[in-house]
This record gives C-alpha cells, sequence and structure tokens, in this order.
C-alpha cells in the first residue's frame, strides 16, 4: 500500500500514520490516535498546519475526529464522518466526546447561554451540525454543554429528511466556496454530501469519490429525474427534474439552478469537457428512513 494510498483518507505520512496501518505503508512511527470532537460552528480542515494552507474541506460542530499528531497548536487527524485526513486548529477540539442525539436541519440556527431567544448567542450552527441534548426548556431544547438550541430547528440523528434534493435547494444562493461544506459557503460535492446526509445516506467527501461510489449509471437512453447526479472532471450537481440542475459553482459563485443543457455547452465551450457520468441512487436510499 505504502505509496498508492489516496492521502485524503489514509492517516499517514513519512513522519507518523496511524497504527492500525502499520505494515501497510512506511512512516517513522506509528500511533493509536486520541478521539476527539469539534467545539465550532464550522471549522476548516487545511492540507497543511498553517493558517494560509489549502482548504480541502471542512468539519461541522459535533463531528468526532481521531487526532494522530498535534504541532503548534494545529492537529492532523481524520474525520469519523467521511474519512477525510487534514488539519485542524487545536483550539476547535474538545476531547470529551459526547454523542450526539440531534442533528441542525434548517441552514443556520443559534446556542443560546438561556431558553431566551433574546438571550445573546454563543455560537452559530450550521445545517448538519450535531449536538447531545439533554431535556427540553421551553421551545428550546438543552445541549449536554449547557447552551440551548430552537427545538424545532433540530432532528433526531436518525430522523431523516424525505428528499434530499428538497435539502438541497434551501441552500440556493449560498456562496461558492473551494472546500467549504456549510451554508456559510460550499463547494459543488459539499453540496452533495451535506444534502445526502439530512437523508441518511453517507456520501464521500470529494466529486471523483462521489462518482466512483454512488448510486449506478443512468443510460443513454434513460430519461433524467430528480435526484439523478451529474459528473463532470472535477464537478457534480444535482438534477431538480429532467432537464434543471442545481450546482455549487465557480461561473456564478454561489449555489444556482440553470438549465443542464446550458452547463453542459458552457463547460464544453470552456473547455471542462463533457459529462463523465450521470448516476442515480438506488430506490432504497431515495426513500426516508425516518
Amino acid at each position: 500500500m505504502s505509496g498508492s494510498f489516496d492521502r485524503r483518507l489514509t492517516p499517514a505520512r513519512p513522519e507518523i500514520a496511524a497504527k492500525h496501518l502499520e505494515g501497510r505503508v512506511a512512516a517513522a512511527r506509528f500511533v493509536d490516535g486520541v478521539a476527539m470532537q469539534i467545539k465550532e460552528g464550522v471549522v476548516d480542515v487545511k492540507r497543511e498546519p498553517r493558517p494560509d494552507a489549502p482548504l480541502d474541506t471542512q468539519a461541522l460542530y459535533g463531528d468526532c475526529v481521531t487526532v494522530y499528531d498535534e504541532e503548534e497548536g494545529w492537529c492532523w487527524g481524520q474525520l469519523a464522518s467521511d474519512g477525510y485526513v487534514g488539519w485542524i486548529a487545536a483550539n476547535a477540539l474538545w476531547s470529551r466526546v459526547e454523542p450526539p442525539t440531534h442533528v441542525v436541519r434548517v441552514a443556520r440556527s443559534f446556542v443560546y447561554p438561556a431558553a431566551n431567544m433574546k438571550a445573546p448567542t454563543i455560537l452559530a450552527l450550521p445545517l448538519g451540525a450535531a449536538a447531545r441534548i439533554v431535556e427540553q426548556r421551553d421551545d428550546f431544547l438543552a445541549t449536554g454543554e449547557g447552551g440551548f438550541i430552537y427545538a424545532k430547528h433540530l432532528a433526531p440523528i436518525d430522523a431523516h429528511a424525505d428528499d434530499f434534493v428538497a435539502v438541497a435547494e434551501t441552500l440556493i444562493g449560498v456562496p461558492y466556496l473551494w472546500g467549504g461544506k456549510s451554508p456559510l459557503g460550499i463547494d459543488c460535492s459539499g453540496l452533495v454530501q451535506c444534502a445526502l446526509a439530512r437523508a441518511g445516506i453517507a456520501a464521500p467527501r470529494d466529486s471523483d469519490l462521489q462518482q466512483a461510489g454512488l448510486g449506478r449509471v443512468v443510460a443513454a437512453e434513460e430519461p433524467l429525474q430528480r435526484g439523478d447526479l451529474v459528473f463532470w472532471k472535477g464537478h457534480v450537481g444535482i438534477m431538480r427534474d429532467a432537464s434543471t440542475l442545481l450546482h455549487a459553482n465557480a461561473t456564478h459563485m454561489l449555489v444556482a439552478s440553470e438549465p443542464l443543457d446550458e452547463v453542459r455547452a458552457r463547460n464544453v465551450a470552456a473547455g471542462a469537457g463533457e459529462v463523465t457520468a450521470i448516476k442515480r441512487l438506488a430506490p432504497h436510499q431515495e426513500q426516508s428512513k425516518a
């Protein structure tokens, strides 16, 4: 495996690697890692341990991380949600891991210090952020950390959305951000991953991994339908119906809905090439798991 693994998904560097990879990769030392949890609303996962390093993806409040290394205020580890590996600011991580019971079901919500909407907010939480709820107080749910979240903004962790496309549609107009996966900024594969997650469907982070791992190929003679995923090299979008594509894109620099034919023609004219695949989720994946 040494030298051929995907760095995005394998916790291994020449200096250090996960203990379970010993004998499979070359590294100076192997460690077991420590379980930690994201305690900020949205946290960048960087390629290198410095603020100006490329942004590969993001982690959300409640995400669990196995940390294998720490260097000058940065922790290097692997996200439990999708297996992505990278550097996270150490001050965004806590060693106290609280298994979440609820997930944010709206684009954005807030954590308050009391069950009172007029109280100053402690934290902003994006769609998909997860928290452990210990009790209900009036219209709010209390977290295990002493904060309060408006109850209607949360759903039980195992209560899934009926239609992942409808989830994606709530993010129309969100600005495009390379590596982003929240309503503050999102990229094409982040949009797909976040929407599918709310429907209870685990998806890889990047478009090439999504193309390889999700659904079945739609044959050329089959009509397109709502929920089909359309792939180009380095890009993916979601069909809203047989002719309309929803995607986070660098042309509009936001999540936009437009005719698929226009997107195809624009990509060809720009040298981005033709569609590489159209994938359709299995019927059991398209149904709600609520």
